[in-house]
């Protein structure tokens, strides 16, 4: 029976097809309305920034690839649709019951929409996929070489930075294109007829053969060159069970050869498949791929196995020794560890100190770190707040400032943000939220090795920090106390005010200044914006645009927008970096900075690859975390890198979020690869003023990274390195409360670059032994702009106490425990620890540094803002403990080691810490033996018993004996005699 004649379709009635064209116009608007107004307004927002050709770069590159990959994958498949249904049989012998009969009529009733639509639809899908690969592509188009070969094959750098990733790429998408075509034309052989499988043999028509074999030998052809692609990508490999990335023994000398020699058998059996196309006989091109597939099982996967059992493993050490060196010389190089950026010296670690040499160290005792940034944020928000709807971030932020006397100082520092989640009652309705309620007010900073007032003073206000502030005051000037003078005070950018959804504010001249900005004794003053930012959405099309952008009615009918509105939104200073620069990975911290009298959000930008050869994967992520709390959930992304340069240093204007993009390695040869593809959007390093070099740090991510490659490729011998005896660790911190590494600090000591007593700003870490609690090294980078981006590495040997059995020694020590212990009595107070600082100091030795801070124990967290009790240090096994930096040092070293401190800036007893917003409560028990838990002395008319007058004079002896000893610096004997204070209450008590 021959073919059945075509099923047609009903024919759709007039008002039918209106009625389906309009729902599908309808849900095209649905799809693409939001899409095609997001990227009007990124156009708009992209303009206002000055960065519309990274826009525009941006989308006609996706939009390209799109195109490309669709009409390649799309094309390939609607070949082989439409060659299967060109060279179908005339003649298809059929029967009723025959199933196939049915699918064929189906198709033939509708195969406009079968040959256009399926290849449309899989060619849309391959475009939509492929356009996120625009990196790939605009890389290969403008990448360079790195100048630096690989230790196999010879080839640049930049053949696997910027070449390879392409041409993988392109594989991929012909292979799927390929085999997706294969499948096709050999499903529709087999409806139309050209592949039957009825009868003992079945039946292959000479068409469907030809192009079935063509496709299939295509396919092999295509494996064949993806094994060649696979020597390269063994650079990148690494093998299960070895210490070390890149192509090892085995690989080299067994897999590499492996793939050459699968490559020859493809070609082969590639040749052997498009000879069925003249033999008729396809026993031949299957013998080939049967023969490809045992040989990729037994030479490409059996082979290296037994070499890497028998040849390998009886002597690891050896055989992959050159290997290894391979790897550590490409992964210090790919991660800028390199001799020319790190030093390694010698340090004894447990070296003796007198107090004469503790002194002469005045660049580091005089600016011993005392506000730990993750504690005292409660302090700022109860001294600093003001309002309710400003803000400080939990962890605050560590800067340098030359102080009043020109003495390099680090202080702990932050903006006085708006958060419009803090907004109450009425503050919350539209209006109010975007219009009135738009920026933050302020700078403050506190010296970060200075608190006001000694804690155990008769006054409540001793330990908290010192505030130095910057703000518009209550006459409309703006006071500049700070650390430096600062003319525009006012925050309209931040990641405080961004960390909230719809987080845009609509300011410009309506009539009236409308922005709250600061409140004098008898009314509020209002502000309006005048700075550069924002979009204006003064005319009816604009308003009407992002009324659908924020779904949002009031944009069309309220009446607080003018002809001169603009509206600013994306106001997070590291999200702005990452939109005007999508190549670039940004650091977690965010930290603000005045610069030219300006207030400045600096951000760190990474370049990063994940395929340098020999070089370790490491996990952004992982590295990078460790105990303090990420503000705002800005962690590191879940991304694996081989190699990473803090190659951009960005600022954003607070005041109005200009973005400035600063190159700071010149010779990276990937951000150069950027710079081609965006001229002009990234300034040259020479661009970088003196006052900004000044507040660039060392960014604390890549540091991080840095410190976890360090603890294993410090060791030069291959040997060594393999059995990973030398290897150190992170140490965890020590804090019991944390379960994760101790940060690094940035602190203000003498200069261990340089090694001499000049101050200087530097990131730093103590590293443990392998999987021990004792030190290994120290690692310091300096931040100063002469030497900034070198690494000292202080290499400890012996058993020196890591910070784990440093923290042991001090919380438990008894003088410390028992002063503690009557502080937190009965829950009056709670202890807190501060950061544990590790400082070089005198002859090799190193000092450990922890303050302890107070808060009320009150349950109310919104009063339990601590406050700096104790100082309390650690030198080899002893230990130092005191109200102040001086006395710790004094009590460890002896009179005199403690000249050079600083850390308390005289206090007025009763008065308030300077701009605060609310006094301190009176109920934060001073750290002297506190009169509240002292009975009352006895009035004229009260007599008292003999036991109880015993037990008072018991107690005054003992309160005597506290203060002499505390003079004196005796601790061990201040806690016995606060241990007699409180057995002697308690007989007062008891006592009848």
């Amino acid at each position: 029976m021959g073919m059945r004649p075509t099923a047609r379709m009903p024919k759709l009635t007039r008002r039918s097809r209106i009625l389906i064209t309009v729902a599908l116009g309808v849900i095209v608007l649905l799809l693409a309305g939001p899409r095609l107004i997001d990227t009007y307004v990124d156009w708009l927002w992209f303009g206002e920034l000055g960065y519309r050709s990274v826009f525009t770069t941006v989308l006609v590159t996706r939009l390209v690839v799109f195109f490309v990959a669709g009409v390649l994958v799309g094309g390939i498949v609607f070949a082989g649709l439409a060659l299967a249904y060109r060279t179908r049989p005339v003649f298809v012998p059929s029967n009723e019951n025959d199933p196939v009969a049915r699918y064929r009529a189906a198709v033939m009733g509708r195969l406009r929409l079968v040959g256009i639509g399926v290849p449309t639809a899989i060619g849309l899908l391959a475009g939509v996929v492929a356009q996120s690969y625009w990196v790939r592509v605009q890389l290969f188009l403008h990448g360079g070489d790195f100048g630096i070969s690989d230790p196999q094959f010879g080839k640049d750098l930049g053949f696997y930075a910027f070449e390879l990733p392409f041409y993988r790429l392109v594989l991929s998408y012909v292979f799927v294109a390929v085999f997706v075509a294969f499948v096709a034309n050999l499903v529709s052989h087999y409806i139309f007829g050209g592949i039957r499988l009825s009868g003992r043999a079945g039946a292959l028509s000479r068409s469907a053969r030809i192009q079935l074999v063509t496709l299939a030998g295509i396919l092999v052809l295509l494996k064949a060159v993806a094994y060649w692609l696979d020597r390269y990508e063994l650079l990148s490999h690494t093998r299960g069970g070895k210490p070390f990335t890149g192509a090892g023994y085995t690989d080299i000398n067994a897999v590499l050869p492996a793939k050459l020699i699968l490559m020859a058998i493809a070609l082969i059996c590639a040749a052997a498949v498009f000879s069925a196309i003249t033999l008729r006989d396809l026993r031949i091109p299957a013998i080939g791929l049967v023969l490809l597939l045992l040989s990729s099982l037994i030479v490409g996967a059996g082979w290296p196995l037994i070499v890497e059992q028998f040849s390998v493993k009886p002597n690891a050490a050896q055989k992959e020794s050159e290997y290894i060196s391979r790897s550590i010389a490409a992964t210090r190089q790919a991660y800028g560890l390199t001799p020319d950026v790190v030093t390694y010296r010698n340090y004894v670690g447990d070296g003796q100190a007198t107090a004469q040499q503790v002194a002469s160290d005045r660049a580091t005792t005089s600016n011993i770190r005392l506000l730990d940034p993750t504690i005292v944020s409660p302090a700022f928000t109860q001294f600093q707040q003001g309002k309710n709807f400003y803000y400080f971030p939990d962890q605050l932020s560590i800067d340098r400032y030359l102080d009043r006397n020109g003495n390099l100082r680090d202080y702990v520092v932050a903006a006085r943000e708006l958060n419009p989640d803090r907004l109450i009652e009425n503050q919350r309705d539209w209006i109010n939220r975007h219009t009135v309620y738009t920026h933050g007010n302020g700078f403050i900073a506190s010296p970060a090795n200075t608190v006001r007032g000694v804690a155990n003073d008769p006054n409540q206000n001793g330990g908290y920090p010192e505030f130095l502030v910057n703000v518009v005051g209550a006459n409309g000037n703006v006071v500049s106390d700070g650390p430096a003078q600062l003319d525009q005070p006012r925050i309209y950018y931040g990641p405080v005010i961004s960390n909230t959804t719809a987080d845009y504010a609509i300011v410009g001249k309506t009539g009236v200044d409308r922005e709250y900005d600061y409140e004098t004794s008898t009314e509020t003053k209002n502000y309006t914006y005048t700075g550069l930012g924002g979009v204006p959405i003064g005319g009816w099309f604009a308003r009407t645009v992002f009324a659908a952008k924020f779904a949002e009615r009031n944009f069309l009918f309220s009446n607080v927008i003018g002809s001169n509105s603009k509206i600013l939104f994306n106001r997070d200073p590291a999200q702005r970096v990452e939109a005007v620069a999508p190549w670039l990975t940004t650091d977690t911290a965010v930290y603000p900075a005045i610069v030219n009298k300006r207030l400045l959000w600096i951000i760190d930008g990474y370049t990063t690859l994940d395929n340098y050869p020999y070089s370790e994967l490491t996990s952004l992520s992982s590295a990078t975390a460790d105990s303090n709390e990420v503000a705002f959930n800005r962690l590191a992304p879940d991304k694996k890198v081989s190699y990473i340069r803090n190659s951009v240093k960005a600022t954003v204007d607070a005041y109005d979020g200009t973005v400035t993009l600063y190159q700071q390695d010149e010779q990276d040869p990937v951000l150069k690869a950027w710079m081609r593809v965006f001229p002009g959007t990234v300034k040259p390093k020479s661009d970088i003023t003196p006052e900004l070099a000044d507040h660039l740090r060392y960014p604390e991510d890549l540091f991080k990274v840095q410190r976890m490659l360090l603890a294993k490729y410090h060791v030069n011998d291959p040997v060594t390195f393999f059995s990973t005896s030398d290897f150190w660790d992170v140490p965890l911190d020590p804090n019991p409360t944390a379960s994760s590494y101790q940060p690094p600090y940035y602190i203000v000591a003498k200069n261990i670059y340089k090694n001499d007593n000049t101050a200087s700003y530097q990131l730093t870490s103590a590293m443990n032994r392998f999987k021990r609690d004792y030190l290994a090294a120290y690692i310091s980078a300096s931040s100063d702009p002469a030497t900034y981006g070198k690494i000292t590495v202080l290499t400890i040997p012996g058993q020196v106490n890591g910070p784990k059995l440093a923290n042991n020694a001090i919380t438990t020590d008894p003088a410390v425990s028992q002063d503690l212990g009557v502080i937190g009595r009965d829950n009056q107070n709670r202890i807190k620890w501060g950061n544990l600082l590790t400082l070089p100091v005198g002859q090799g030795g190193l000092l450990y540094v922890e303050p302890v801070y107070a808060s009320p124990g009150s349950s109310d967290a919104a009063s339990s803002y601590p406050r700096l009790i104790r100082v309390a240090m650690m030198y080899n096994d002893k230990v130092g403990y005191g109200p102040t930096v001086r006395d710790a040092l004094n009590t460890l070293f002896g009179p005199g080691a403690g000249d050079a401190a600083t850390g308390i800036v005289p206090n007025e007893p009763g008065a308030p810490p300077p701009a605060a917003a609310n006094p301190p409560p009176a109920n934060v028990p001073g750290t002297t033996p506190p009169t509240a838990v002292v009975p009352p002395a006895p009035d004229g008319a009260t007599t008292l018993s003999p036991a109880k007058a015993a037990a008072l004079q018991e107690i005054q002896s003992a309160i005597g004996a506290a203060r002499d000893a505390q003079k004196k610096g005796d601790f061990a004997g201040y806690g016995a005699a606060l241990q007699r204070l409180d057995e002697a209450i308690n007989k007062f008590n008891a006592a009848r």
